[in-house]
This record gives C-alpha cells, sequence and structure tokens, in this order.
C-alpha cells in the first residue's frame, strides 16, 4: 500500500553522479517503452515469494488446476462426440461466459466453443492464482493480476485468424482478400505512425472548420494559454459567465467537437456566456513550467481577464479531468483568501482525492515515476504517445485487439468518428509540471490530505463554499467515478453529483438525442448526512437522457434570474481586445 505520508521530493539532477543515474534510467526507458521492468520485477517477486510460503493457496490452486484438466478433457469429449456432459447434480459442466470477444452462435459449435471455454477456464484460474496470496501489497497484486492478463489476452482465440469463426468464415467467402486488405491497413498505419501522421480519416475533421467551430474570438493569450471568448446566440445572455477548464494532457476541443455533440456550443446556445482556456502545446524549453504555473498561468489569469470583461459577476468555472484538479486547487486557494470570483464550481470527470485512482494506478509507483522523470529530464516533456500506450493497455480488448481483427483479419477499415480524431491529436506535458501531478497529487495525495501548498501555505478542499456539481461516468478507467465521487467527503458545500453512462469522454460528450443515455442524480445539501458512494448509486434512480440540461437547469439556479445584454468581445478600456478568432493558434501546434 502507498505511504502517503511520505516526503519524498522531485529529485534534482544536480551532481555528476545523479545525472549519470538519471541517464541510465533514462536509457532503460527507452528500451521498455517507458515502463519500469524494475517496478513489475518487484511485484512477481512480491507474489510469487508470498505464493512459495502460502500451502494453502497451492494446494487450492493445484486442486482447481486438476478440475481445469479435467473439464477441458470432458469438453473435449462432448463437442467430439457431441454429447452434452453434466455434473453429479445434473447441470452442465460449460463454464458461464460474459466475455463479449466471444458472443455469437459461430462461438457456441465445435470447436470454437471448446476453444472459448478452455481459455475463459485458463483466466479464471490465473485471476485466482493472482489474487488473494497471504501478505502480497495490494499494488504489486493489481499489477501482477494486470501483467498476466494482458499476457493471456495476446492468446485469446479471438485474436487469431485460424480460431476466430468470424475471421475463417469472412476469409473462405472472400478466398483470403480480407487479409490482403487488412496487411495493406496495417501497413498504411505503420507508416503514418512512423511518419507522425495522424490516422487515416482524421483529416476529415478540421479544426476551425468541421471541430471546434463554434464562434468567437481569442481575447487573452500568455506563455501558456489562450483565453477564447465565444459570441452569443441571442440578444440576450445570463448574468453570470462560465469558464471552461479543459484538460491539458489533450486539446480542449473534445468539448467543442462537431456543432451536433459541442458542450461549448450547447452552452451558448442556452444563453450562456461561455469563456474556455485553449492550453499551449509545450516544448523542450517549458520544462520548468509546474503545476502552480498552470494554476497561476491558467486558472487565475483566466479569471482576471473575465472578470475585467464581464465586471461584478461572479463566474461559473468548469474543469475537465485533470483541468477540474486545477480547478479544484484554484478554488480551495480562492477560498482560504476570500477571493469570491466563484459563483460555482464544477468537475468533469476530474479526482481531487487519489487513493482509489483506478487502474492508472498500476502505472504509478515510485520506481515507474523516477523512469519517466529520467526520460522527461532528458527531453523535457511527457510525449502524449506514452500516455496513450498506457491508457490503450487499461482497455486491450476495446482498443487493440478488437481494432486488430476488425481492421486487419477482417480486412474493414474502422470509420473515423470526430472523438477519435481528436483523440488522435496529441499533446505534450512539461517535465516539472507532470513531476508535481505524479509524485503531490498521485504518489502523496497532498490536495486531499491538507498538504498541497499554494502561495507557501496549504490549502484545504473544505474551504470550497461555493456550490459544486460532479460528473462521473460508468466505465470510466482514467477517473473512476468512485474517486470522483469522492468530492462529497471533502468540500464543505453543497453537491449535486451525476453519473451517466459511457466512460471518461464518451460520458462527457453526452449530447441531448443521443441513444441509448441515461444518468443517476441526487443533490447532497452542505447540512445533510454524506452517503457512501454504494448508497448513493442505490438511492439515485436512473434517468434516461442526457446530463447537458440538467446541468445548465443547475447553473441558471445557481445564478441571477435577470438575463443582460451581451459583454462585448474583451475589453478595449483595459487593454483587451480580440487577438485571433477561434480556436486560436495553440490548439493548432503539433
Amino acid at each position: 500500500m502507498r505511504d502517503t505520508n511520505q516526503t519524498t521530493e522531485i529529485p534534482k539532477a544536480q551532481t555528476p553522479e545523479q545525472l549519470i543515474d538519471q541517464a541510465a534510467l533514462a536509457g532503460l526507458g527507452h528500451m521498455t517503452s517507458g515502463l519500469s521492468p524494475i517496478g513489475l520485477t518487484l511485484a512477481v517477486l512480491d507474489w510469487s515469494m508470498h505464493l512459495a510460503v502460502a500451502p494453502g493457496k497451492r494446494i487450492a490452486l493445484a486442486e482447481a488446476y486438476g478440475q481445469l484438466l479435467a473439464d477441458t478433457m470432458q469438453r473435449a469429449a462432448r463437442g467430439i462426440s457431441g454429447v452434452e456432459v453434466e455434473d453429479g447434480a445434473g447441470h452442465s459442466k460449460t463454464p458461464a461466459r460474459r466475455d463479449p470477444r466471444f458472443s455469437g452462435d459461430a462461438w457456441n459449435q465445435f470447436p470454437f466453443q471448446f476453444w472459448a471455454d478452455t481459455f475463459s477456464a485458463v483466466e479464471d484460474w490465473w485471476a485466482s492464482a493472482t489474487r488473494g496470496v497471504p501478505g502480497v501489497s495490494p499494488h504489486h497484486e493489481a499489477v501482477v493480476s494486470f501483467a498476466v492478463r494482458q499476457w493471456l489476452d495476446m492468446w485469446s482465440p479471438s485474436n487469431s485468424p485460424f480460431a476466430n469463426p468470424a475471421v475463417g468464415q469472412q476469409t473462405l467467402r472472400e478466398g483470403g482478400a480480407n487479409l490482403v486488405r487488412g496487411a495493406q491497413i496495417w501497413l498504411e498505419d505503420a507508416e503514418r505512425i512512423a511518419g507522425g501522421k495522424l490516422p487515416t480519416g482524421a483529416e476529415a475533421f478540421k479544426v476551425g472548420e468541421t471541430v471546434a467551430a463554434t464562434p468567437g474570438k481569442v481575447i487573452f493569450r500568455n506563455h501558456l494559454i489562450e483565453l477564447i471568448q465565444y459570441a452569443p446566440a441571442g440578444e440576450t445572455v445570463h448574468a453570470e459567465p462560465i469558464l471552461i477548464v479543459p484538460a491539458w494532457i489533450m486539446k480542449y476541443y473534445v468539448l467543442d467537437l462537431s456543432p451536433h455533440n459541442s458542450l461549448i456550443k450547447f452552452l451558448v446556445d442556452q444563453g450562456f456566456t461561455v469563456f474556455c482556456i485553449s492550453w499551449r502545446n509545450v516544448s523542450a524549453e517549458d520544462r520548468d513550467l509546474s503545476l502552480e504555473d498552470y494554476r497561476r498561468l491558467g486558472v487565475m489569469a483566466a479569471l482576471d481577464t473575465i472578470s475585467a470583461v464581464v465586471p461584478d459577476r461572479p463566474v461559473h468555472a468548469a474543469g475537465y479531468c485533470l483541468g477540474g484538479t486545477l480547478l479544484s486547487i484554484a478554488a480551495a486557494a480562492m477560498g482560504e483568501t476570500g477571493d469570491d470570483r466563484l459563483a460555482s464550481v464544477t468537475l468533469l470527470a476530474a479526482q481531487t482525492d487519489f487513493t482509489e485512482p483506478g487502474d492508472l494506478q498500476l502505472f504509478i509507483d515510485d520506481s515507474q515515476v523516477a523512469l519517466l522523470e529520467a526520460l522527461m529530464g532528458q527531453s523535457g516533456t511527457l510525449d502524449s504517445s506514452q500516455m496513450a500506450g498506457a491508457f490503450q493497455l487499461l482497455k486491450s480488448n476495446d482498443l487493440i485487439w478488437s481494432h486488430m481483427i476488425h481492421d486487419y483479419l477482417m480486412g474493414e477499415r474502422s470509420q473515423m468518428i470526430d472523438l477519435m480524431a481528436w483523440n488522435a491529436d496529441a499533446t505534450r506535458m512539461p517535465f516539472q509540471m507532470h513531476s508535481d501531478y505524479l509524485r503531490k497529487l498521485f504518489l502523496r495525495n497532498d490536495l486531499a490530505s491538507g498538504r498541497y501548498v499554494v502561495d507557501g501555505n496549504p490549502i484545504a478542499l473544505q474551504n470550497i463554499r461555493v456550490p459544486v456539481f460532479a460528473v462521473g461516468t460508468e466505465r470510466d478507467h482514467i477517473a473512476p467515478w468512485k474517486s470522483v465521487y469522492k468530492i462529497h467527503y471533502l468540500a464543505d458545500t453543497g453537491v449535486t453529483f451525476v453519473l451517466t453512462n459511457g466512460g471518461h469522454n464518451a460520458g462527457i460528450v453526452n449530447e441531448p438525442g443521443h441513444a441509448n443515455r441515461h444518468f443517476r442524480l441526487l443533490t447532497k445539501a452542505r447540512n445533510d448526512i454524506c452517503l457512501s458512494a454504494d448508497e448513493w448509486f442505490s438511492a439515485a434512480k436512473v434517468k434516461d437522457g442526457s446530463w447537458w440540461p440538467v446541468w445548465t437547469d443547475w447553473l441558471a439556479a445557481h445564478a441571477s434570474p435577470e438575463r443582460v445584454s451581451p459583454p462585448a468581445m474583451g475589453c478595449e478600456a483595459k487593454g483587451i481586445s480580440p487577438l485571433a478568432a477561434a480556436p486560436g493558434t495553440y490548439v493548432l501546434q503539433r
């Protein structure tokens, strides 16, 4: 278990000996694609050594393995003879399969059923073998289980052109033409990756034309951000403006995709004056930009500008993912000093407590962070391809293997959509900021523990006293909803929490009219008792549709009832004037 009370500081390479150590670590990182083999080795040693002194666990595994072999032979006999084999109670010995990789009638025919059932049984055995070994740390147990699962997934019968019935049928129908097309698709993808080009089809989504096309102007620019003010949709607007703080791990326009699913356009159409930060795509010269710089040059600079454009009006601030974490830091610091410029805080798939950050913690421990720091120390930045690789591994069946089967084995090019094109529009993160984030938030959990320092003083999330609207998504593998929910335990204010279906991105890009959308919602007033996440889930009723209209209604309810004339674009009197048309220049940086 991680020690959240540790005081490890970010290592500074000052002496020749430290420089040598960092160079050695960086060399190791280049060979392992940025993953720490030392961390994995320590996890395997922890698991295997404790298993070696757990005879009861080994006996149970041996018995389970013997049963697995017996069941496998029976399944083979059943498949060859066509006779159903039952256990002593008269039940079929066919294991229950819920794996979507083996859905379809063809997987119920021999030999495909035999292969799928045997593979599922082997997966279950390894899941038991890597879990519940007495004495293994929870982190090492999760790492070993994850690594074994990744290794097994490579050998899934669904990934083989000979064992996957759908691929086999397609190959017979086309005389192998699908495999030829798949090889061509693979070559094209490989060439694009090697050349640093966007995936096939992404060129159809042009920033500023088909995506990120909501009209507006860049009214402020510093070294780190451009602030976009969007043009009003009507003759009057709500009195209080909205500031959107996106994550800088990807570009801001996930919140301004195509016109039909742009959250920013939706807000503008509902009569809000919307401002959005567009982060600079940093380079090696920005290596020393810290998380505090992102707060100061990002959120606070944007608020200063908005206060000049819309004076004497509090701001509804909304942060997405890492932008939401940064916004919570800024809001807590503002509460500490009596800065009352916020009307509300909205956190979209954003964590404030990192004790249970989900599967992403598999890649975050001291060994891994040291390796990443060594790599970033050489380049000055962390390239998004390294983060993207980790995210893909977390959902390898959806993001790697299903893509391989569909494109390379079936020979059918996956259709590009706006969300996929945005996801391929990569960014970089500066060395110092990412070290701050990993060490202070992930490893030490300083923010939730009251140890995070702003302007020389530790801040407390309890000092956020404005209303909070928080959104979690059911299938979020980056910011699990129960982790996002912890804002209830930390902020001394009313919290309205929404749990929507979808994942980290698709759950937020959740426009009205989208089929098969639903959400749960409950509001906790400041003096109400606080429910646990499981209690909340039982109490919150499912509602069909998008959560977007619910949020705009909530914003309107926490604002002045009056409507006012739209503010001017910028404020000439204070030297704030339009610099460029939206989406600006920073979003175009590669």
